[in-house]
């Protein structure tokens, strides 16, 4: 029997579920985000635009070093979903328990190449002198609380897996309120600036991870979590890493590519920095939104593909797609209406506020075709794939950025031109990573038949 919070993937209509699914996520990854944006809005109001531009400046980095552990956890949600779907109690509590005490470990690992790389990095990315010391301040602290973000998304991932996406929002609802207090008295009070907030944040994130975790101990279902049964075993930790490196891969590599622009971006100053920071933050809302659609698809797909109902795959596959362009074009539409408003929030300064209408008149009107992007791999990788769409990923969107960069931004070396490598590049990968899909079903419906003449003989 399901529990009120889990929600039944496998049976019965899929629209209203997917909802139901998907806001929860979408609202988490709301608060997720006002972590970043209430250190970017304090230090901006109350510290100035120097130090609006070193944590800027830090995001692309901090992902770029970060990503390929945060696909570890892509993995968990797949084989969690498929061993859930097909009922397999025993995988399905060797995939819990390793996924727990890899976060730990990674997270552990993350302390140390984030302190030690911080520096050098933002040197090699051009990073003006007048923001570098706070750049790396804030990198430093940030990434002395890596554990306790990655065993939040870890446990979150194993929540969604299983259709619970209510109480990971409830417990970054608390942290977010914590963060926010905090950072308003370590800037305001103390006066720590960009030390301040990267402390509120850390002391957040541990917040919503002790909560996630007594969540996954107090559960009883096949998913509790038992601290004295935590183990790596080998064969899970495999079957993480096939389907979560080539993820996390992906998303560094993308990062590469993010970092290639803020480089670029960093040639124009520190105003053009802060504006450029101000603007993708705000566009940061409409992608977590869309990215619930995303995990949703990638949710339900291994939930039906381990219950062996393949049929009900391109109903997902459509109903994702739907809802993610109608969540892209709204939102897209709604923050270039409200742009000059909403930049205002982060800075006071005619300047910053210019900058980033620049880059939002290119993005948010297009920023649906990211999504779309992001449903069709979610939509491969619950079907158990994930090199190829990493591969397409990779070829069409991120190598397609850095050849724009050294060819066309070269030839004209505008905000304009370089922000246009943006859509440009989703929409190539959207079209690739449906061609993939068509491939992949094909595939599919094939071992479906396979399957039928086997359990009927």
């Amino acid at each position: 029997m399901k529990r009120s919070y889990e929600i039944d993937m496998c049976n019965g209509p899929l629209l209203g579920k997917m909802l139901l699914f998907a806001v929860p996520l979408m609202l988490s990854g709301i608060l997720q985000l006002l972590f970043n944006a209430a250190d970017i809005i304090v230090v901006g109001r109350f510290t100035g635009s120097e130090a609006l531009a070193a944590v800027g400046s830090t995001g692309s980095l901090i992902n770029l070093l970060v990503n390929v552990f945060m696909g570890l956890s892509i993995g968990t949600n797949v084989l969690v979903a498929k061993y859930y779907g097909a009922k397999d109690e025993k995988m399905l509590s060797d995939t819990v328990h390793t996924s727990v005490l890899l976060s730990l470990v990674c997270g552990v690992f993350l302390i140390f190449l984030g302190i030690l790389l911080a520096r050098p990095l933002l040197s090699l990315m051009g990073t003006p002198d007048d923001v570098l010391d706070q750049a790396v301040l804030y990198m430093s602290i940030y990434f002395a609380g890596m554990p306790v973000n990655l065993l939040y998304n870890f446990g979150s991932a194993i929540l969604r897996a299983v259709g619970d996406t209510k109480r990971p929002l409830y417990f970054l609802l608390i942290a977010g309120i914590i963060n926010i207090i905090l950072n308003l008295f370590f800037v305001i009070v103390f006066h720590m600036g960009v030390a301040g907030v990267a402390l509120a944040t850390i002391i957040s994130q541990a917040v919503s991870a002790v909560l996630v975790l007594l969540c996954l101990m107090r559960s009883d279902g096949m998913y509790r979590v038992d601290l004295k049964s935590l183990r790596l075993h080998k064969h899970i930790i495999f079957q993480i890493i096939r389907i979560g490196v080539p993820a996390g891969m992906q998303g560094a590599l993308f990062s590469i590519s993010n970092v290639l622009i803020q480089s670029s971006i960093n040639s124009f100053g520190s105003v053009v920095m802060a504006g450029n920071t101000a603007a993708s933050n705000i566009e940061g809302f409409i992608y977590t939104s869309m990215n619930a659609i995303y995990q949703t698809s990638l949710s339900f797909t291994s939930q039906n593909i381990g219950a062996r109902n393949y049929h009900r795959i391109g109903q997902i596959l459509r109903r994702s797609l739907g809802i993610v362009v109608v969540i892209g074009l709204s939102l897209g539409a709604l923050a270039l209406l409200f742009s000059h408003q909403l930049l205002g929030i982060y800075s006071s300064d005619p300047e910053v506020i210019h900058y980033g209408i620049m880059r939002m008149e290119v993005i948010c009107l297009t920023y649906f075709t990211c999504g779309t992007m992001d449903v069709c791999c979610g939509s491969m990788r619950g079907m158990g794939y994930s090199i190829l769409p990493t591969i397409v990923s990779l070829t069409g969107a991120c190598g397609l950025r850095i050849l724009w960069i050294v060819t066309i931004f070269a030839w004209d070396p505008t905000l304009f031109v370089l922000y246009l490598s943006y859509p440009v590049s989703w929409i190539i990968t959207t079209v690739a990573h449906l061609v993939c899909y068509f491939y992949a079903r094909r595939k599919l419906n094939k071992q479906a038949k396979e399957e039928t003449v086997t359990s009927a003989s």
